[in-house]
């Protein structure tokens, strides 16, 4: 239930977002401050201006109370994050055949023809979108369609596309955008392919029956209320929020409806199960024998990297692949577009597959449209990317009891107390978030530590009991905020919102007094007694334990707390299982991460290897290179062998010829052995060569007005020396870590390189910010780099595993190339700021770099060795080691020119067999495997 002072507050609120509505786009500066001060004003004159308050609440309350500056404050703050929104559109690869189509068709069919499904669901989304985002997907939809066969014009077609979004980031609403647009275009039969879980494809049902189908059942919803839907047009379900299309659906729609009944359109939500898809084939092929020649389908496979692809190495296609495709097959016009954030997979399908009744594989031959996500997107990059790491809590303690491999028979005696601590955070963050008055939104805490139902029940039992345990705790004591029965909570709300919050112990004690008893627990598998629903009218507080079951597409609505254990090696499986990511407006600061630091970093690599892509993407986009060459682009990435996601192959594999492209990318040694003899052997190593190399050939840089050296040079050094030193110096943990998935080194591709390629190499030693001076051999290389280093076990780690600084790799480049690097650099910064009122973040200026560094890489004339000689301070946690302060360090990093193009110079190795055979058996203990069931 919603109060009379969150409706006073919620009111008021309203009238500011419906004047923001409608003022023209974009919004000028200063123009929501101008609209709050003009409502504060507006409400002032009540008392001797009554229609104010009919103006203002439209005609709900006879008064209005003026808000707090506190509350108009935070009104304001809500409105920059939700109007003052970049949403840049996407990028295309389109291949060679959709190069030579007509690819403005449909934009030429808008401007000429009612659009009656699009502008219902233009309005659907205007309430719950700012509009910039609105207008992008707009945009990119517009350009996909162009993309699509032309139901209209063309007797028959086929297109194969992909677009691949963020995790929780939008997908589903750019993909009904499409839907509404398709079918304004003249296609006739939709069909989802709602992932492999029941829970994924009732809520997909029900999200198109507000914004596309307008009834739920008997019953009205969304756009089926607005006064212009036409029900002589209203799109037919075959399927509802509980009912898949069954067998007995098939039997009794042959004899209800069939494709040829007047111009309403066809739907159907399905799961990705080979059972369902031959049902519907079957009730195809009961209206139309073989071929369905005039009507145009349009299939979208949602989580297309599931279950989709055809992972056999025999002729025969796998179930779920050979079904979809003989679905298309029934059809003579079709358009398959796969949606993903994890398109790892979809690039491994044999683009040369063409099985005679079944037609093409489901490669996205004819395109692919990567989305960009909105700047109020919580997403992979600010948690992962982030240098202060503010969204993390690192889990230590939870081995003893909830081991990181285990079977479905363990027994669950006691909770981990960092789990405890999650639990009473959730807690927490459920009252501040009423108190910040978004006691109308729902709030989800997710616990995601194993894939077996059995230990989930175990786990949910004592969640359970533990909530049960606080509530009586703060029911009995509450009143009493210095009641040592509330000294855990009251330790955690010290520990993460003592000097970072705007209200107090007490504060937030006296609302969970309300609040604490509104939350409840859900276990989420197929065992499942009590669903997971969120209530329309009523907001929820849920923490819900959950595995493979939470692990695609489904969203936990207004997810702050995760607690995560789970372990893979695979990407596109890693990404996934982060529900953590989406909008949070009002309450990114609430947001924690609960996982162990090696996961966390784990996360971190893939997302820097996916923005490689997506920035490769978008370099072969402008070369007018296809989707068939992303594929290579993808199977070739260096930063951790994603082939490996297509583990299937791995069953019968005894060994893998490995691909590797190191163009355009920079390797470091940010794992490095901590054994002290190797740590001198490694200083030894990097001085042997710097004395080696020739001094006629040695040049200076300096740094700007004080004349010191910033780093010293040498071009065109013969590769045996840089082969010598690669050979001479000790890199951690070689033997287990062939793709250098985790030290960020693949050390035997980058020696199989410098023996491949026939290119002379660049060699700089970089100085840093200390006193103290490097001298070799009487001679001064500058100073010393500083900085703070971790100590894990038998390795040092570097902080963010980056070893070298952000202009590192411009050692060798003119100082015009620098300048050009460096204004792009800034015009970038300029128009973050803009947006972010000046401020840039951490990790803005982190992507910033990113992306300058990646610039310089392709100004690079030959492979640049940079050598690096540290005084460290090591520390283990948070505590100094003090026998290793002062520490003399040495590291190196390769950065590799791209101007050599991947088709003819990658990089190929047999990769380990005992390598393979753990991954193997990792990826079996895991449940990593792609299973068409839950392994809940």
């Amino acid at each position: 239930m919603i109060t009379a002072e969150l409706s006073n507050y919620k009111l008021i609120k309203d009238h500011i977002i419906r004047t923001l509505e409608v003022a023209e786009k974009p919004l000028p500066t200063g123009k929501i401050e101008s609209v709050i001060s003009e409502t504060k004003a507006l409400i002032a004159m009540a008392p001797q201006f009554p229609q104010a308050v009919t103006l203002i609440s439209l005609g709900q309350t006879d008064s209005l109370d003026n808000l707090s500056d506190e509350e108009y404050e935070r009104i304001e703050k809500e409105m920059k994050s939700s109007f003052d929104v970049v949403h840049n559109r996407g990028k295309a690869l389109t291949g060679k055949a959709q190069q030579n189509r007509d690819n403005k068709w449909w934009k030429r069919f808008r401007d000429n023809n009612e659009l009656f499904y699009w502008e219902n669901y233009k309005k659907y989304i205007t309430g719950t979108l700012p509009f910039e985002p609105r207008k992008t997907i707009d945009i990119d939809t517009d350009e996909i369609m162009c993309y699509l066969g032309n139901p209209k014009e063309e007797e028959t077609f086929e297109r194969y596309g992909m677009v691949v979004g963020h995790v929780q980031s939008g997908k589903t609403g750019n993909y009904s955008a499409l839907i509404s647009k398709a079918t304004d275009a003249g296609y006739k039969f939709i069909v989802v392919i709602a992932g492999g879980l029941n829970n994924l494809r009732n809520q997909t049902q029900q999200r198109l029956n507000e914004c596309f189908i307008g009834r739920n059942g008997d019953r009205t919803v969304g756009v089926g209320n607005y006064s212009e839907f036409k029900k002589s047009k209203a799109p037919v379900s075959l399927t509802t929020t509980t009912s898949d299309f069954k067998a007995s659906d098939a039997n009794q729609a042959r004899q209800a409806f069939d494709l040829d009944m007047g111009e309403r359109p066809v739907i159907l939500v399905i799961k990705k199960n080979a059972r369902t898809i031959f049902n519907v084939i079957d009730w195809i092929k009961s209206h139309y024998n073989e071929q369905v020649e005039e009507h145009a389908m349009l299939l979208i496979d949602d989580e297309s990297d599931y279950a989709s692809i055809n992972t056999n190495d025999d002729d025969s296609p796998t179930a779920i692949n050979g079904r979809i495709r003989e679905l298309l097959a029934l059809f003579s016009k079709k358009s398959y577009v796969a949606y993903t954030a994890t398109p790892y997979a979809n690039i491994f399908i044999d683009h040369k597959v063409d099985h005679d009744a079944l037609g093409k594989d489901l490669f996205p031959e004819d395109f692919i449209y990567a989305l960009e996500a909105p700047s109020n997107y919580f997403g992979a990059a600010r948690i992962f990317l982030d240098p202060e790491q503010r969204y993390l809590v690192d889990v230590t303690d939870h081995e003893d009891i909830i081991p990181t491999r285990h079977k479905k028979d363990l027994q669950i005696e006691e909770l981990p107390e960092s789990l405890l601590e999650a639990i009473r955070l959730f807690i927490l963050n459920v009252s501040i978030r009423h108190l910040r008055r978004q006691e109308d939104k729902h709030n989800s805490m997710m616990i995601h530590v194993t894939r077996f139902t059995d230990v989930h029940h175990r786990i949910y039992m004592q969640v359970s009991e533990y909530l049960e345990n606080n509530q009586r705790i703060v029911q009995v004591h509450g009143a009493n905020s210095n009641s040592p029965h509330l000294e855990d909570l009251k330790n955690t709300f010290v520990k993460y919102y003592k000097d970072a919050l705007e209200f107090s112990w007490e504060d937030v004690l006296h609302k969970t007094i309300s609040t604490i008893k509104k939350i409840n627990t859900r276990e989420v598998h197929n065992s499942s007694r009590v669903p997971l629903e969120y209530d329309e009218k009523s907001p929820n507080n849920y923490i819900v334990i959950g595995g493979t079951s939470l692990a695609r597409g489904y969203t936990l609505e207004g997810l702050s707390v995760s607690y995560f254990l789970r372990t893979t090696v695979l990407y596109d499986t890693l990404m996934q299982m982060g529900r953590w990511f989406g909008y949070r407006n009002g309450y990114e600061d609430l947001c924690k991460i609960f996982m162990t630091q090696q996961f966390f970093m784990n996360f971190a690599t893939i997302i820097e290897a996916t923005i490689d892509l997506v920035n490769e993407l978008d370099r072969m986009r402008k070369l007018n290179m296809t989707p068939k060459d992303f594929g290579l682009a993808v199977q070739h990435h260096p930063d951790s062998g994603l082939q490996i996601t297509a583990r299937n192959k791995l069953k019968n594999s005894k060994d893998i010829l490995f691909d590797m492209c190191l163009d355009g990318h920079l390797k470091e040694t940010s794992w490095l052995d901590s054994n002290e003899n190797i740590v001198k052997k490694n200083l030894h190593v990097v001085k042997e060569l710097i004395k080696k190399l020739p001094a006629e050939q040695r040049q200076h840089n300096f740094k700007n007005s004080n004349n010191k050296i910033k780093n010293t040079v040498w071009t065109k050094i013969p590769k045996d020396t840089v082969a010598e030193f690669l050979e001479n110096f000790q890199c951690y943990n070689v033997e287990l870590d062939e793709f250098g998935m985790y030290s960020r080194m693949p050390l035997r591709f980058i020696k199989e390189y410098v023996k491949e390629i026939n290119e002379d190499w660049d060699i700089v030693v970089h100085t840093g910010k200390s006193e103290e001076e490097i001298i070799i051999d009487g001679y001064s290389y500058g100073t010393y780099q500083t900085r703070n280093i971790d100590l894990k076990g038998s390795r040092f780690e570097f902080r963010n595993r980056q070893v070298s600084s952000g202009n590192s790799e411009e050692a060798t480049l003119s100082g015009d190339v620098i300048k050009t690097i460096h204004e792009n650099a800034e015009d970038k910064r300029k128009q973050r700021a803009k947006v972010k009122s000046g401020e840039l973040e951490q990790l803005e200026e982190r992507l910033i770099e990113f992306s300058a560094r990646k610039e310089a890489r392709a100004q690079l004339k030959r492979p640049l060795l940079m050598l690096h000689l540290f005084k460290v301070q090591a520390n283990q946690g948070n505590t100094p080691v003090y026998n290793m302060t002062n520490l003399e360090l040495a590291a190196f990093s390769v950065s590799f020119p791209a101007h050599i193009q991947s088709g003819n110079r990658n990089i190929i190795l047999k990769v380990n067999t005992v390598y393979l055979e753990q991954l193997e058996r990792q990826l079996q203990e895991q449940g990593d495997f792609d299973d068409v069931e839950s392994d809940d």
